[in-house]
């Protein structure tokens, strides 16, 4: 059973290796592969979610998620409890189980088949996705029925915000939310991109090398997936040719919003 396991623990930290000892306890065949995020990024975790889940995986494949800022209340919280554990049925057939904080369900929002909460408490522990959570994941991975609790509404989860960074990858590459069918801008097209106190000038391209090094393209990323009702998402991503687009914004964060303030034909 391949297990991806996407949280914001923090590149290689123990804690990685301590919940997949415990899932492999309660899923021994689990084959667990780790994604990291940013501290409390629930944009990032719901578009790794998405890009991981809707595409076509193994059968059998899970998702377990773990980015849980607490924000839910401003109140104090009475041991350690947070957002709630949720699950979703996917059409490819993964199963996505995981907080349901922030945009951590957005990108799936409207193509699972099936939303639930998870039958988990949601306190009794600072560790939840280690103490609590995986007993959970795998009662829900082996089909049994006490394992799932009432239905969430879709409505109850955001809508994907448009404009922001959703992920930056390792050749810091800034893959958006601005979908590629919003793009109205013709390739060769010069836009002036503005991220935060940041600006850059970039050519407007239909494919990330079909610029010269150096220079900074916005163009259909290689992230997306396929629609249940046909047709397929995907995203524009900031690219610079032979460079570092997240170092030329000055690293701007996950959910930073991305401002086209002008635009100018190609010289």
């Amino acid at each position: 059973m391949l297990v991806h396991i996407i949280a914001d623990y923090g590149p290689s930290d123990l804690a990685f290796a301590e919940v997949v000892q415990r899932l492999k306890g309660y899923l021994p065949d689990a084959e667990p592969v780790l994604t990291p995020v940013p501290p409390f990024a629930t944009l990032a975790a719901g578009f790794c979610v998405a890009q991981l889940g809707l595409n076509p995986a193994p059968a059998g494949t899970l998702i377990y998620h773990n980015v849980a800022p607490r924000q839910d209340t401003l109140e104090a919280r009475v041991g350690n409890a947070g957002e709630r554990l949720a699950f979703a049925r996917l059409p490819t057939g993964v199963r996505v189980i995981g907080v349901h904080a922030g945009y951590t369900f957005a990108f799936v929002r409207e193509a699972a088949e099936e939303l639930r909460w998870a039958a988990a408490p949601a306190a009794g522990s600072q560790f939840r996705s280690r103490d609590l959570f995986p007993q959970a994941a795998a009662a829900i991975a082996l089909g049994r029925p006490e394992a799932l609790a009432e239905a969430i509404r879709r409505t109850d989860i955001p809508e994907v915000p448009g404009q922001q960074i959703a992920y930056i990858d390792g050749y810091g590459n800034l893959k958006t939310t601005i979908p590629l069918q919003a793009k109205a801008m013709a390739a060769g097209t010069i836009v002036r991109v503005r991220i935060g106190h940041a600006e850059q000038d970039a050519m407007v391209s239909d494919g990330s090398f079909a610029v010269e090094p150096g220079q900074l393209a916005l163009a259909p990323g290689s992230s997306g997936w396929p629609c249940p009702q046909g047709g397929e998402t995907r995203w524009m991503e900031l690219f610079l040719r032979g460079g570092n687009a997240w170092e030329a914004f000055a690293r701007p964060p996950v959910g930073a919003r991305i401002e086209l303030i002008a635009c100018a034909a190609s010289r």
